[in-house]
């Protein structure tokens, strides 16, 4: 003897998921600057220099200096130079005297003669230190006012966009059971 089955027969149900990824834009922009500059500044003020070079005792030494002092210098030599004058002309008088001695005075006389008067000597001493220089360096002030950079900053937000992804979530297959009973024999 048979004995009877029953069929079953089962579908799963099917979850389906449609899903889009969501898209992201993140964007950082600069920050904003705002710059001033100040420049420095500076100010020279200078005063000349001055050189001075004095050669007075050069003229001096050369008896070409001033009129004045050269006049002083005979001024203050004329009573030695007078003394000195009455002694030559007494030599030249006791050299006159002596005429009977023999020789000839008058002719040694004007070969000694000579036009120029060295007991005039009114030059200054002759040095190689004769001329003064005195130098004076100019001045120089300097004034400087300083720079500077003003800055003002400013940072700017990020700039975030957003959009979500979908999310469809479905049931493409829904459960199902099938049951299938024996055949039954009626004729019994």
């Amino acid at each position: 003897m048979q004995i009877p089955h029953i069929q079953m027969h089962s579908i799963n149900a099917m979850l389906s998921i449609d899903a889009d990824i969501g898209t992201q834009h993140l964007e950082q922009p600069r920050p904003t600057v705002d710059m001033e500059q100040i420049r420095p500044e500076q100010h020279f003020k200078t005063t000349n220099g001055r050189l001075e070079i004095n050669q007075d005792r050069v003229w001096d030494a050369l008896a070409l200096g001033n009129n004045l002092e050269t006049m002083s210098k005979i001024y203050s030599m004329a009573s030695d130079i007078a003394l000195q004058g009455i002694a030559r002309i007494v030599e030249k008088g006791d050299q006159m005297a002596s005429i009977h001695l023999g020789g000839n005075p008058i002719a040694e006389m004007a070969r000694e003669w000579k036009r120029t008067f060295p007991e005039f000597d009114f030059r200054g001493p002759a040095s190689f230190d004769n001329i003064d220089i005195e130098y004076t360096p100019s001045e120089l002030s300097i004034e400087t006012t300083p720079g500077q950079v003003k800055l003002n900053v400013q940072v700017n937000r990020p700039i975030h966009e957003y959009e979500r992804g979908k999310l469809d979530i479905y049931m493409s297959q829904y459960p199902k059971v099938d049951i299938i009973p024996p055949e039954i024999n009626q004729l019994i």
